[in-house]
């Protein structure tokens, strides 16, 4: 018996991103909104995070509405419609139904259908994980063009109550088309995961308590000393690996743009990396708070709105959070 030869997809050589997009929460919270249940001040929480305020949504606007708004500003960016996407991808942890996928109801409110339509649940390194599948997709001829989002209405597990993160957080999405390009536009994405620390950030409990023992609501708690220590320490090897998995260096760099956790893990993590003053640094943490998977596309479209950088500029992007997870690739801007 003679057996067939499979044949296999072949796409372009190189991918690119194509065009951005974003949506934040409608509400501006200060932190003299949140200081009284944690028994805090203004100044204590800009001295520990860099955070003035953060962006949450009003009460109405889920997690998807968030993720549409910024589906069809990068897919205008892009020049494209739903019709030209081939996939769509949704990093999030606060989409509350275990299936169906948040990216099946994305797919069919931009007119995507019959994308291929699933998430990713990577936690702050969500989006970053997205562009790893998403230039994968591209090259391997799987997809023509990808829509990655990192989409997050944090407001909907805080405790208010709570020191250890709930201040932090905010509401927003970010998104990105991904698709072919003439020459390289996504470097390697050097990722990965340390299990042993799965209490460092993490829920109160899970839905089964729940059910079976009328737990409340689970939020989340963060260890924030150990989280400070593994993102500087270990995060920024993982940012150099990824430079010299692209072949670039520091001075190549003209943008980083880190996951949005705390601005002082972002100062260290420039002095580790030895960053030129030249290279445009995200902060968008200042004002729109932590919004785990959708932090670094929205940092990015703030650079790009505000003309901070220019498109076509090599940015350093680095995705860290609960898992722990991580991700890290060196891009060109659309």
């Amino acid at each position: 018996m003679t057996r067939a030869t499979l044949t296999q997809a072949t796409g372009p050589a190189h991918a690119r991103i194509l065009g951005i997009g974003a949506a934040r929460g409608e509400l501006t919270v200060t932190n003299d909104d949140l200081a009284g249940p944690i028994d805090s001040s203004d100044e204590w929480i800009r001295k520990r995070t860099g955070i003035i305020t953060r962006r949450r949504a009003a009460p109405g606007t889920g997690v998807l509405d968030l993720a549409e708004i910024a589906a069809n500003a990068a897919l205008k960016n892009a020049g494209l419609t739903g019709a030209d996407i081939d996939a769509v991808i949704v990093s999030t942890t606060t989409h509350f139904l275990q299936t169906p996928a948040a990216a099946v109801f994305i797919a069919d409110r931009i007119g995507a259908t019959p994308a291929a339509a699933f998430d990713v649940s990577a936690a702050c390194a969500g989006y970053c994980y997205c562009i790893g599948h998403a230039d994968a997709l591209v090259r391997s001829g799987a997809a023509r063009n990808v829509l990655v989002i990192g989409a997050e209405k944090m407001s909907d597990i805080i405790d208010p109550t709570d020191r250890t993160i709930s201040f932090l957080l905010g509401d927003g999405a970010g998104a990105v088309v991904v698709g072919p390009s003439d020459t390289p536009g996504i470097g390697p994405t050097v990722w990965g995961s340390d299990g042993s620390q799965t209490n460092a950030i993490r829920q109160t409990h899970s839905f089964l308590d729940i059910r079976d023992h009328g737990a409340g609501w689970p939020t989340l708690r963060q260890e924030g000393q150990s989280v400070f220590k593994w993102a500087v320490w270990q995060m920024a090897p993982v940012a150099q690996k990824a430079m010299d998995a692209a072949g670039v260096g520091p001075d190549d760099i003209e943008a980083f743009i880190p996951h949005q956790a705390n601005m002082r893990i972002i100062d260290q993590m420039i002095k580790e990396l030895k960053l030129p003053d030249s290279v445009v640094v995200a902060r968008d943490i200042a004002d729109t708070g932590n919004t785990s998977s959708a932090s670094i596309p929205l940092a990015t479209d703030r650079l790009l709105s505000e003309g901070q950088v220019s498109s076509g500029a090599l940015a350093l992007q680095i995705g860290f959070g609960a898992g722990l997870v991580y991700a890290a690739q060196v891009v060109v801007l659309p």
